[in-house]
């Protein structure tokens, strides 16, 4: 099954630019697949979305998943796709919200990728964000204060990702623009050893 959902034209294990993939965490709504995207096509290597290789897997979406079989299979399909993903060629990885917060999967990124949290508030991301129905944990739900939840629940573990870059009150391209300067600075400094982190909040 192709796993990339859009894939530039250049061989990605020819990119002068990525040693390792780049794996985008945070909450919904931090712009992974949309800055993701753009990023893939300026940095030359492919894009592809965790949560839409599992659906293709699947067969089903997100939430139908959810519904049927639980979040703990969820996880464990997740984590062997995110780990087939890693043993590949350098590329953009989008990931779910849950996905670094789960410790077999915040190894396997943190072991073979550079992962970076898209920092964001609570309002912010609840704004970015269409379709709420679709997405299991916001259905029917004031989505504002399930952010906020998730967000203290979560933090713990998004700041375990090696960059940090907020994408607060930012337009799509200003954030495109700070997190590929946070990925290139990062690379071009020798890339610190993976238990250190950095944040870019300027």
């Amino acid at each position: 099954m192709t796993a990339a959902t859009k894939t530039p034209p250049t061989d990605p294990s020819s990119s002068p630019l990525l040693p390792r993939s780049i794996v985008l965490v945070g909450l919904m709504g931090a712009g992974k697949t949309n800055i993701g995207k753009q990023l893939s096509e300026e940095l030359e290597v492919p894009f592809v979305d965790s949560d839409k290789v599992i659906e293709d897997i699947a067969g089903m979406n997100i939430a139908s998943i959810f519904e049927l079989y639980g979040e703990a299979k969820f996880r464990s399909i997740e984590a062997r796709e995110i780990a087939n993903l890693m043993e590949g060629p350098p590329q953009i990885i989008s990931t779910g919200g849950g996905a670094f917060v789960q410790d077999d999967t915040r190894r396997i990124i943190r072991n073979g990728g550079l992962s970076v949290w898209l920092k964001a508030t609570p309002e912010t991301l609840a704004s970015r964000m269409s379709n709420l129905d679709s997405r299991p944990l916001l259905k029917g739900k004031d989505p504002v204060q399930v952010l906020t939840q998730l967000s203290a629940q979560r933090a713990p573990f998004y700041q375990q990702a090696e960059l940090t870059v907020d994408t607060d009150g930012l337009s799509l391209r200003s954030a495109i623009d700070k997190v590929k300067a946070a990925i290139l600075d990062h690379l071009n400094k020798g890339a610190s050893p993976k238990n250190k982190t950095q944040e870019f909040s300027s």
